[in-house]
């Protein structure tokens, strides 16, 4: 083969005059190979060689090649026979050292026709397999590619460790119809740092982007984005995700454990962070022992600021890096998995923060984000909402909560602020929101994206399930897509926390004028598919925690929270406790450090997680407390009357199965109540499961020596009653005998 140095015309000084201003409009048009008349020309532009030489693929000299005038740009002519496509690498000098490289310009490119077609009508459920960065070999050639979405830039580089950072070296191709740059980069491995330099639709340079898709990043306070490789981790989670359906069902017993993985437990050297898998190795048994059914962990989405606990995220696709990588991560899931405890995620599609860095004004413009700060701003928290009607910016929501339940085994995902995405006048004076096309404040385009969200997750991945944090009257929330509803599995009950806690922070003698409080839930309990929460909300910003939110003294705070406990554990509604509550932490949650520990020395903390543990124990056992929580037949009130003396009564039962029902009872007050009688289905002996004034919680151990047999007195509708001592401050729950049994 012959071949010859072309020697730089015009046209190649001028092309790579723009190639090292950063400014061609088709750098691939120019780089690389292209059949120029009869022959094939090669250009290179590598800043910082002196000289270049082409190589064939078997390293040997196949072309030199001519300085082209502009430092860093070379060029060589191959002949017309010169066979395609050509393997080549490129041979550097400066000075005395020399080195070779792959060039990034002769690859194809990296998407197909039908993602790009997908990619366009904002439909690619598994866009996460394409954009971001994947470590591939193309051509035999080990590398990275790289994606992004920026229909407005006018450029869009891929910078790194790799490049030195330098916008010139590796500028994209886009493929218009879609908005998308991508270039595979050869020689970039595992563990590379990069982002994205953006020049915007007008010209302007923009703060360097980190990876929307990106799959890990450096720990903040760094921004950079981090090419990891996915799969090759080995789960262990088979048997549990061949049963979770049955562990995630309405009819299955759910406590939750809420958890922000940066306070629950630190290094007492330095106030360190426990990594993803020490929490496994001590979070999880803690959990298990505990008797909690599954584990919700507040977001772990990349984010740059600690206090916002990590609601205001901007890796969506990244676990945080604050406890380790994606691996440590997964090591984490399946460790929980392995005992039988499931895992939650709170997901935040509601808003994002403004960081220079993240998702605002990426190419240059409103791309995930209205344009409108009617619509496109939380005033209350400083952050942008996503533009849920645009059809990419759905597609990277949906394709984000599919990635979670795929990539990393997850159960659920807790819906963050659902209300602020359905209402355009969430916290919104008049003349602050934008109707909707029908004059309304409902945001059918967020109603919309969430309907379509939960359809597609419940439909690919049967056993996981969604959790609206949802505080209006908004109808149907948890109500299947196909029926009208808005397909979330279940919701939190946040009318019955806001009441309940209300009432128990009252004076006992007071608690008389409030008792519907207590008994206003069971008015709307069966319309949702509820979960009751006492979540971090309920403990920061100057609320204090449940204990310190107890009235009385000492001996009555721990007791009213006791008898709160026992009362929500055997209402109708699965379970929400955050960490910290089991053992009546004293002080107000702080995400800067660790729990408390150190007083479960004390009686009356230990006392308050022995019963805890007892009350997960009870719940799991006897199905009368969670299997018909969601509809009218599970529950009877026996006395939800007595508001002079503070007292409620009521029947938990399982329709389908008659016998083995729980009889609750809660004295709020701090008197003894001395023969009280309870009506009951059924004769029999009635065994006393949980008295929350039990000795060994820290009670004064008073009630009816661990059972009672009922009397043929008929009482609050029942044939059969019980004359109980209630103790001061304390729940009782009792199980019935079995049907058939004493009559």
């Amino acid at each position: 083969m012959t071949t010859h140095a072309k020697l730089p015309n015009a046209g190649d000084v001028a092309g790579f005059s723009r190639v090292a201003a950063a400014n061609h409009p088709d750098p691939f048009g120019f780089l690389g190979p292209h059949r120029e008349g009869r022959g094939l020309i090669v250009r290179v532009f590598a800043p910082g060689a002196e000289r270049a030489l082409l190589l064939d693929a078997t390293g040997a000299d196949l072309a030199p090649m001519v300085a082209a005038g502009v430092p860093g740009g070379f060029v060589a002519a191959l002949p017309a026979d010169t066979p395609e496509p050509l393997a080549y690498r490129v041979r550097l000098f400066r000075g005395d050292d020399a080195w070779e490289t792959e060039d990034p310009f002769r690859f194809p490119p990296t998407l197909g026709e039908l993602d790009r077609h997908l990619m366009a009508e904002g439909n690619h459920r598994r866009i996460f397999d394409k954009l971001g960065a994947h470590l591939a070999a193309v051509e035999g050639v080990e590398g990275t590619t790289f994606a992004v979405w920026a229909p407005n830039a006018q450029r869009v580089s891929v910078v790194g460790s790799f490049n030195d950072w330098d916008g010139r070296r590796h500028p994209m191709r886009k493929h218009p119809g879609c908005g998308v740059w991508e270039i595979f980069v050869p020689g970039v491995g595992e563990g590379a740092l990069y982002k994205f330099e953006l020049v915007g639709a007008d010209g302007t340079l923009l703060p360097l982007k980190s990876d929307p898709y990106a799959f890990a990043c450096e720990r903040p306070p760094a921004t950079a984005s981090r090419v990891v490789r996915r799969g090759g981790y080995a789960w262990n989670d088979a048997e549990w995700m061949a049963r979770r359906a049955a562990a995630n069902r309405f009819d299955a017993p759910m406590a939750i454990y809420e958890v922000h993985l940066g306070s629950w437990r630190r290094h007492l050297d330095g106030n360190r962070y426990l990594s993803y898998r020490e929490l496994a190795d001590d979070l999880v048994p803690y959990v298990r022992d505990m008797g909690f059914t599954h584990i919700e962990l507040l977001p772990i989405n990349e984010y740059p600021f600690d206090g916002s606990w990590g609601y205001q995220p901007i890796g969506l696709f990244a676990p945080t890096s604050r406890f380790g990588g994606p691996d440590d991560f997964r090591h984490l899931v399946d460790a929980c998995h392995a005992a039988g405890v499931g895992v939650i995620l709170d997901w935040v599609p509601g808003h994002f923060p403004e960081d220079a860095h993240g998702l605002a004004w990426f190419d240059g413009t409103h791309l995930y984000e209205h344009a409108d700060p009617r619509q496109g701003r939380h005033m209350d928290w400083g952050t942008l909402i996503y533009n849920f009607g645009r059809a990419e910016v759905r597609n990277f929501l949906i394709a984000n909560a599919l990635f979670w339940m795929e990539e990393y085994h997850i159960d659920g995902l807790r819906v963050d602020a659902v209300a602020s995405m359905l209402y355009l006048n969430y916290s919104r004076k008049e003349g602050e929101w934008v109707p909707n096309a029908f004059g309304g404040h409902e945001n059918l385009e967020a109603i919309g994206f969430l309907k379509e969200m939960n359809a597609e997750l419940y439909a690919e991945h049967p056993g996981a399930f969604t959790v609206a944090e949802e505080s209006t009257a908004w109808p149907m929330v948890s109500r299947p897509t196909y029926l009208g509803g808005l397909g979330f599995g279940f919701k939190w009950n946040m009318g019955w926390m806001h009441d309940t806690l209300r009432y128990m922070g009252k004076e006992p003698v007071h608690r008389s004028f409030h008792h519907n409080d207590m008994t206003f839930g069971l008015v709307y309990a069966f319309q949702e598919n509820f979960v009751l929460p006492l979540s971090h909300d309920e403990v920061v910003h100057g609320k204090g925690s449940l204990i310190a939110r107890m009235p009385g003294d000492g001996w009555q705070k721990f007791a009213n929270l006791r008898a709160y406990f026992g009362f929500m554990w055997s209402h109708p509604g699965k379970k929400l406790l955050f960490m910290g509550g089991e053992f009546a932490q004293g002080r107000e949650w702080n995400h800067d450090h660790g729990l408390d520990w150190h007083l479960l020395d004390i009686p009356e903390h230990a006392g308050v997680r022995a019963l805890l543990r007892d009350l997960n124990a009870l719940y799991r056992r006897l199905p009368a407390l969670f299997r018909v929580d969601f509809e009218p037949g599970g529950f009877a009130w026996l006395d939800a009357g007595n508001w002079e003396q503070s007292v409620l009564a009521f029947l938990r039962r399982d329709p389908a199965a008659p016998g083995g029902e729980a009889v609750v009872v809660s004295n709020f007050t701090p008197v003894v109540r001395e023969g009280y009688r309870i009506g009951v289905p059924r004769a029999g002996r009635y065994v006393e499961e949980i008295n929350t004034d039990s000795g060994l919680y820290g009670g004064s151990n008073v009630g009816n020596g661990g059972g009672l047999v009922a009397e043929a007195v008929p009482c609050h509708g029942q044939p059969y009653s019980l004359a109980l001592t209630l103790p001061p401050l304390a729940t009782l729950i009792l199980s019935a005998p079995p049907a058939g049994d004493g009559g």
